[in-house]
Parts: structure tokens; C-alpha cells; sequence
């Protein structure tokens, strides 16, 4: 069992940052992957990044490539999306989620909205 809590939402008007971060407790941290995603009102969830178990590889949408940064922290079982010039499209639900022994686990989901 794995559980999943993110923080870091609020209201940012366009150009600025917000960093949102995700703490896990459950299994061991450093076993899996864990991702972001983000759901927009009336639109589908939808990939933004990923990082990979030792934090070696990160994988980007299009969308937020060279704006957004994954990172974690095995020692803190914390993972961090920091998001810069952000534009009012990446106004979302933002989602941590990772996959562990075959299992899919979310958080509750932060809400981010930037203004124009």
C-alpha cells in the first residue's frame, strides 16, 4: 500500500512559479517510478513528468518541456514538480501518481490555477 499526498497548489498569475511537492509513505520509495499528471475541467487527465526510481531519468510532456523540473528525494520519499512561467493552459488538478508491485496509487490532487 502506498499513500500519496501533494501540496504546493494556489493561484499564480501567468509568467510566475509554484512548486508543488508529493510525499509518499508506504512501501519503500526508491522501488518505483513516480509521475504527475493533471486534469483540467471537462478535459481528460493528462501525463506531464515523470522520474525514474534513482531520479536519473525524467520524461517530459511537450507541453511543459523547459518550463516544468521533476526531481525527487529517496531520503525525504518526496517528489517535486517545480513549475516556472507558467501560462493560464496549465490551469489542473495536479496528480501524483506512481505504480508499485502491479498496483496504481494517485494522490488527492492539488489545484493549480494561473491567471492571465
Amino acid at each position: 500500500q502506498v499513500q500519496l499526498v501533494e501540496s504546493g497548489g494556489g493561484l499564480v498569475q501567468a509568467g510566475g512559479s509554484l512548486r508543488l511537492s508529493c510525499a509518499a509513505s508506504g512501501r519503500t520509495f526508491s522501488s518505483y517510478a513516480m509521475g504527475w499528471f493533471r486534469q483540467a475541467p471537462g478535459k481528460e487527465r493528462e501525463f506531464v513528468a515523470a522520474i525514474s526510481k534513482s531520479g536519473g531519468r525524467t520524461y517530459y510532456a511537450d507541453s511543459v518541456k523547459g518550463r516544468f523540473t521533476v526531481s525527487r528525494d529517496n531520503a525525504k520519499n518526496t517528489v517535486v514538480l517545480q513549475m516556472n512561467s507558467l501560462k493560464p493552459e496549465d490551469t489542473a488538478v495536479y496528480y501524483c501518481h506512481c505504480l508499485s508491485l502491479g498496483a496504481s496509487y494517485w494522490g488527492q490532487g492539488t489545484q493549480v490555477t494561473v491567471s492571465s
